[in-house]
């Protein structure tokens, strides 16, 4: 999938830098697929079907500018970094696991080059700086863990790291389904895009207020990287497949961002966004799969009917 998506990219990038990157990023997805390949080949494994280029259309005219590949570079980045990470300590085949290590290698490269690019370009969206402390301290009172009622304590860095983070990653998604919704040719999966787009729309709105009541900035949409181009590159099946990839990883995001809370309503919010997205995910499979997943309870939670 990547390297469809990504071949499109490059086919449509003016910035010598950024297309620097895209380049890079399109390279490391080739080369994994081959080590896999490789390593699949030598068990006798049987080679699983994935897209092949008949799914993109590289000619088809820019549906997003520049910009937007360094923020979904780094959104996948993100992501395959939280993959191989997990998988390394789990595996003892040396082959395999001398894998994920290549991969994580590869990955944190592109990470600080996506980073390193956005910041110097002056787009970089990061979590707000907090004051240094003057002390350490200690909780001393159950209230730390308030946060409907009574006296509620300030957000703390973890907390404010990890909706800053979420929100820059549902802000990118949103960026992509928005252009997704515009060149699906199928009703039923622009429909299934238009749900995403509400589940975006208003996890955004919840993290962002939480910020908002401590006085901090949160990150601003990407919409308008999104050209009006209604001519798809790529088929219907890839981009499905493509969100239900990209809203999978939201669980573990949202679920690392609760693990790190202190606060209920934090935790609160965390648990309606995992319910949320895990219903949403279970209704793409189904689109997959080929069977009704859309019951009127589930279009109601993603704001459809």
């Amino acid at each position: 999938m990547a390297k469809c998506v990504l071949s499109y990219y490059l086919n449509h990038v003016h910035d010598p830098d950024i297309k620097k990157i895209v380049e890079y990023a399109l390279n490391l997805s080739k080369t994994f697929v081959q080590k896999i390949k490789n390593i699949f080949i030598q068990d006798q494994f049987p080679l699983p079907v994935g897209f092949s280029s008949e799914v993109v259309n590289i000619e088809a005219p820019r549906l997003f500018v520049d910009e937007f590949y360094l923020h979904y570079l780094q959104y996948s980045g993100k992501a395959g970094m939280s993959l191989y990470g997990a998988a390394i300590p789990f595996v003892t085949r040396k082959d395999v696991r001398d894998f994920f290590v290549d991969c994580l290698n590869g990955t944190v490269k592109l990470m600080v080059d996506v980073n390193d690019t956005l910041m110097e370009k002056g787009v970089l969206m990061n979590a707000p700086a907090i004051p240094v402390p003057e002390k350490v301290d200690f909780v001393h009172k159950q209230n730390f863990l308030h946060g409907f009622l009574g006296d509620v304590r300030p957000l703390h860095g973890l907390e404010i790291a990890h909706l800053y983070d979420n929100l820059n990653n549902d802000v990118t998604s949103r960026a992509l389904i928005v252009g997704f919704c515009q060149v699906a040719s199928c009703d039923t999966i622009r429909k299934y895009f238009e749900g995403g787009k509400n589940i975006n729309s208003k996890h955004i709105k919840m993290m962002s207020d939480k910020l908002v009541k401590d006085n901090l900035p949160s990150p601003s949409l990407l919409d308008h990287l999104v050209t009006a181009s209604t001519v798809s590159p790529f088929s219907d099946k890839l981009m499905l497949f493509h969100k239900i990839d990209m809203f999978s990883m939201k669980i573990r995001e949202y679920a690392n961002g609760a693990s790190l809370n202190g606060r209920r309503d934090v935790g609160a919010l965390y648990a309606r966004c995992l319910l949320d997205i895990s219903l949403y995910v279970e209704d793409g499979a189904n689109i997959m799969i080929g069977t009704d997943g859309w019951s009127s309870r589930r279009l109601q939670l993603i704001g459809i009917g």
